[in-house]
């Protein structure tokens, strides 16, 4: 049995809680992340683009692959369509339809019914030279010539002042989406966090991984109270609101890493009126 077969049956049975053996581990892709962006970030330099509320997929020229490393079960006709070489991206379905979405693409056989309605949003070629406009040039000739309709390039525009910005920002909230991507036009290709990359919202996000599940009080009783977490920097914090009837029933694993909102930090690096927004996956 492969590597990647094991380490994507752990994956589907919930069992990322516990430690793969080094061998059936998965490596994590080696790909560019983006940080917040600063107050009153002026735009000029930048290309910008939506946030798409999708599932991150790097296309490694022979695979499509989760964040981590774990290949999704994608339709043999998808894979077909993109070309041999490195892409990355977000596997989208539409504006808020981001449960639909992971219930796709967390299949270990493909339907194709879902598959026909989702776009690979491709917004970087990984490793190739050059900067990030020119990159993105290549990129929609890419897409013109392999999309098959499955396969789209993310739409970069240069944006003049704030007030543009705030306006392209307010236009993708009103209709339904997260917020927008800044990324320096002139930017060679780095992997990692980085500030080359921004991501613009209204309130902010993080990650962070499960270490306790805390018990409910009150009409919680029986069930999640909150969520206890770490962050990659050792910050333990407690999270107790955001999750759905659903959620408290059934909450993510021991392990798991999750997405969260807040409003900023306290000195101590603990996140202000944190909000559990949904498990990162993979």
């Amino acid at each position: 049995m492969t590597a990647d077969l094991v380490s994507r049956r752990c994956f589907l049975a919930g069992l990322c809680a516990a430690p793969l053996p080094a061998w059936a581990a998965p490596q994590p892709a080696p790909l560019l992340l983006a940080v917040d962006a600063p107050p009153e970030i002026d735009p000029r330099g930048y290309l910008v683009s939506e946030k798409y509320d999708g599932v991150r997929a790097w296309w490694d020229g022979q695979a499509l692959r989760f964040r981590s490393g774990l290949p999704i079960a994608a339709p043999d006709w998808f894979v077909a369509a993109l070309p041999r070489q490195s892409l990355d991206g977000e596997l989208w379905l539409a504006r808020g339809r981001f449960e639909a979405l992971v219930a796709a693409v967390r299949r270990h056989t493909p339907r194709d019914d879902e598959w026909r309605a989702l776009r690979y949003m491709v917004f970087e070629l990984p490793g190739a030279a050059g900067g990030f406009a020119a990159r993105a040039e290549r990129i929609r000739q890419i897409a013109e010539s392999h999309g098959g309709g499955a396969c789209v390039a993310v739409q970069q525009q240069a944006l003049p002042d704030r007030a543009a910005l705030a306006q392209r920002l307010q236009g993708v909230l009103d209709g339904g989406g997260e917020g927008l991507v800044l990324h320096r036009a002139d930017a060679a290709y780095v992997t990692g966090r980085s500030s080359v990359l921004l991501k613009l919202k209204p309130l902010a996000d993080a990650e962070a991984e499960v270490t306790a599940h805390l018990p409910g009080r009150g009409k919680h009783q029986g069930r999640l109270g909150a969520l206890r977490l770490r962050t990659a920097q050792g910050v333990v914090f407690d999270i107790g609101t955001g999750f759905s009837d659903a959620q408290r029933a059934s909450p993510p694993p021991l392990g798991a890493w999750v997405t969260y909102t807040h409003r900023g930090w306290t000195a101590a690096g603990v996140p202000r009126f944190a909000s559990f927004s949904r498990v990162r996956w993979a």
